[in-house]
């Protein structure tokens, strides 16, 4: 190991906007909207959001503050904004996905950057350059850490290595030189967690748990602004986090053509609300059920391969993946959601609805999930899958590299908007466009809160509490 913390530190400390590529800042505002849509819809209807509002009303913490929460017409305390952001930005699972370090980089970055900006009356620029600093950070460190085998000691990724890309993402709007940054670097160390025990019962925690991401790189940042020093090589260090959190640590992948090869450039959006590794089987069975007009009705058995990463994720146990009762649970059954698209011929937020359903439950009952060796052996990353459909109109498979919103076929920004507004409009209304337009625009705001103004719900729904 070669000082990974300081280069990272240093990296992140002096990126400036006219150092990004402009492919890397377009991804990266890209990327910040299509999180936004999840967290504004989340924030009226996502089944966690009431219990987490009343939590922080007992704990004092639902002051009033000068920083916005997606979907929520108050303002509030710096931390606050970053953890609920965090938290309702991933609550649906529709928010975006680096592939080969399997995490969701944006959710603990976009909060941190964002409320660090408000706080400190940053303008759109430094924001966005920011964010990438965040995005670059964290998907780097989850390649050091090897998802597999980080996913294998049971951590959420998004969690860990969330929390050093939200540090490194407030700590570059916050200012900090490189010896500050790696000073908040330490403090994120001691405060990066998450465990992968939520899928026992489909608990709340993951979404929490990056929520918490977003706040502690905030607050390891403000620390660090203020002369707090936090340890030293917290990265590679004896006890720092390759130490730690993997049985296979591959620290030169964390500096590995850093300023050069932009991971930023990596990072893919979800066209469903669901679990990455479900997503190249759901598009090999919407295209094997177009290109044969098949419907639920015509399905005698399917076998699902994937990676053993996703197996363990969506797949087992099998009795327990075959029957999701809550949306956790569904968001992370690989029958459930082949299911359901299998049925209807497509698969979104709404159809949550069909949890239950006896006619989903049957389906459910002719899926299995297997370890294939051939999907991991076919790509770098681990989201393919191979789909093997008996039917009464014949037997069919298709595998499928890459998942669909990766790199090479990333949406459009008519698209981005199409899936943004889908979520965003229910709650805000007319304020839905003008919102994406000023996101898609952040670099040219003088104060980034204003870029982030029409956040009031327009009623249309009714409010979690």
């Amino acid at each position: 190991m070669a000082n990974e913390t300081f280069t990272l530190a240093a990296f992140a400390s002096g990126l400036r906007l006219e150092a990004i590529p402009e492919a890397a800042a377009e991804r990266a505002k890209a990327l910040t909207l299509d999180l936004l849509g999840s967290a504004v819809r989340a924030r009226v209807e996502a089944e966690s959001t009431p219990s987490v509002m009343a939590a922080l009303a007992r704990l004092g913490l639902d002051g009033e503050g000068g920083c916005t929460v997606m979907g929520d017409g108050r303002g509030y305390a710096p931390p606050v904004a970053a953890l609920l952001n965090g938290v309702l930005g991933h609550s649906l699972d529709f928010d975006d996905t680096h592939a080969e370090s399997s995490l969701h980089p944006s959710a603990p970055v976009v909060p941190a950057a964002l409320a660090a900006g408000e706080l400190a009356g940053a303008d759109g620029a430094t924001v966005l350059a920011a964010i990438v600093a965040g995005y670059e950070v964290c998907c780097r460190l989850g390649l050091a850490l090897d998802p597999a085998a980080h996913y294998a000691r049971g951590f959420h990724p998004t969690a860990t290595a969330g929390t050093f890309g939200a540090a490194a993402a407030a700590g570059r709007v916050l200012g900090l030189d490189a010896d500050r940054m790696a000073s908040a670097f330490g403090v994120a160390g001691s405060q990066a967690a998450g465990s992968l025990q939520f899928l026992q019962n489909g608990a709340w925690n993951k979404r929490w748990q990056v929520g918490q991401a977003a706040m502690n790189g905030l607050i390891a940042a403000s620390l660090a602004a203020e002369g707090f020093r936090g340890s030293a090589a917290a990265i590679e260090g004896r006890h720092g986090l390759l130490a730690g959190y993997t049985d296979a640590p591959r620290p030169e992948r964390a500096v590995q053509g850093l300023g050069r090869d932009w991971e930023t450039l990596r990072i893919a959006v979800k066209p469903y609300p669901s679990c990455r590794y479900s997503h190249a089987a759901l598009d090999g069975l919407l295209e094997l059920r177009r290109r044969h007009g098949l419907t639920g009705g015509d399905v005698r058995a399917l076998e699902v391969g994937l990676h053993r990463s996703g197996v363990v994720l969506v797949g087992e146990p099998e009795a327990a993946k075959r029957r999701p009762r809550n949306v956790v649970d569904g968001q992370f059954s690989m029958a459930f959601c082949a299911a359901v698209a299998l049925d209807q011929g497509g698969f979104g937020w709404d159809d949550y609805r069909r949890l239950g359903d006896s006619a989903i439950d049957a389906l459910c009952d002719k899926i299995t999930v297997v370890r294939d060796e051939a999907v991991e052996a076919a790509s770098p990353h681990p989201f393919g899958a191979r789909v093997s459909l008996r039917t009464a109109k014949g037997d069919f498979e298709l595998s499928v590299r890459d998942p669909s919103g990766e790199p090479g076929s990333f949406p459009d920004r008519a698209a981005l908007e199409a899936k943004f507004l889908a979520l965003a409009e229910p709650v805000l209304g007319e304020g839905a466009r003008r919102l994406a337009d000023r996101v898609l625009a952040l670099e040219r705001f003088g104060q980034v809160g204003e870029a982030l103004a029409p956040r009031r719900p327009a009623g249309r729904r009714r409010s979690a509490a």
